[in-house]
């Protein structure tokens, strides 16, 4: 009697990649989204006319959201 072989699990998930590639997108988007309305509420709360808050919020949202995409295509096997 010969026993079932066991999966691989060297190969690559491709719909698990192709899952996580769909959902960077929106992750991006929804950290970026969140840091303009706390800059924004900021600018508001201090009552700044110049927006700074707004603009620094922002761009380290982006900032933040590129570290994360990066870190996150480390982990995919291609």
């Amino acid at each position: 009697m010969e026993l079932p072989k066991l999966p691989n699990n060297n190969k690559p998930n491709h719909l698990k990649n192709a899952a996580m590639l769909s959902g960077i997108a929106f992750q991006m988007g929804a950290i970026i989204y969140l840091a303009h309305k706390v800059g924004v509420w900021l600018d508001g709360y201090y009552n700044i006319k110049n927006e700074i808050f707004t603009i620094i919020a922002t761009l380290s949202g982006v900032a933040i959201s590129i570290f994360a995409v990066v870190t996150q295509l480390k982990k995919i096997k291609f």
